[in-house]
């Protein structure tokens, strides 16, 4: 019989860690409805105070946001494509014992984890490249990482036995069609999983874009989103002929940051749900040896 008092310790537990994820994502998505001189005296707690959409008016009126948002779907996509097709191939190969020398090639992708050139020789690598100022200098880069390659080479190795493909062979099934036929579809968790961590990760970079990109029609959502912060901070402490004063240029500030956080977030808020129960799979793999 299950300790009352434990139940109850867990249970209080879990909804306070519930609570302190969810309240300041709350907090923010009424903040950017309220005013900032609200925010600011503390009287934002539970619902907005002073509701306005004034800030999420002027974000969406600027079109290079909305080029930034398809520019950030863009290279997601692309990214997360590039990604998860290497990583699935790479740990595949990996797994399989018969690969000559599969642990000097391990050997050399974890030394990448600990040896790294710098930026500034990435940098002249994408130069030299000819990848400057394209997309490709955002999705490839990092396109493969090594900590993504090593959990999906024990997912392959503790769940695709050799016996299996054995008996695939038996049955005239070469090595390509083993792969595409037998050991993706048995590997869906995986997937999902590696589409997760990187749809998350490629969403929020924008320090690649920063770095190689200069054509301003080509930078993601998260760096148009940082270059319009700094604009209104700029505006607000210069002054601006399009505002009254330097308090209306503050407060506009204030109200963009707010909706800027939502909105950057909110395409990930929507989407990840539908993925959570793969996600849960996937999030175990490695836990337990089969």
């Amino acid at each position: 019989m299950a300790d009352p008092i434990f139940n109850v310790f867990a249970v209080g537990t879990l909804i306070l860690a519930i609570a302190a994820i969810i309240y300041p994502l709350y907090f923010i998505v009424i903040a950017s409805v309220s005013e900032p001189s609200e925010i600011l005296n503390g009287n934002v707690w539970l619902w907005p105070q002073g509701f306005t959409l004034e800030g999420y008016a002027h974000i969406f009126a600027d079109a290079a946001i909305w080029q930034g948002f398809g520019n950030s779907v863009l290279y997601t996509s692309v990214a997360t494509l590039i990604s998860v097709v290497s990583i699935l191939c790479g740990a595949y190969a990996l797994s399989r014992k018969d690969l000559y020398g599969r642990k000097f090639l391990m050997l050399v992708f974890i030394l990448t984890m600990f040896i790294d050139g710098g930026l500034i020789a990435r940098y002249l690598v994408v130069r030299d490249l000819g990848m400057l100022d394209t997309i490709w200098a955002v999705v490839l880069p990092g396109a493969v990482g090594v900590w993504n390659l090593i959990i999906a080479r024990a997912f392959f190795e503790n769940n695709v036995p050799s016996e299996l493909r054995e008996a695939a062979q038996l049955d005239g099934a070469n090595d390509f069609r083993f792969f595409f036929q037998i050991v993706l579809p048995l590997s869906k968790p995986l997937i999902f999983l590696m589409i997760m961590i990187h749809v998350v990760a490629n969403w929020n970079a924008f320090f690649d874009a920063l770095i190689y990109l200069d054509d301003e029609s080509k930078y993601p959502l998260q760096l148009v989103l940082r270059n319009v912060l700094i604009q209104s901070e700029v505006n607000s402490a210069g002054g601006t002929g399009a505002l009254d004063s330097y308090a209306a240029a503050q407060r506009l500030g204030e109200l963009m940051k707010y909706g800027m956080i939502v909105i950057s977030s909110l395409p990930l808020l929507i989407v990840l749900p539908f993925m959570q129960k793969h996600f849960t799979k996937g999030a175990m793999i490695g836990a337990v040896k089969s």
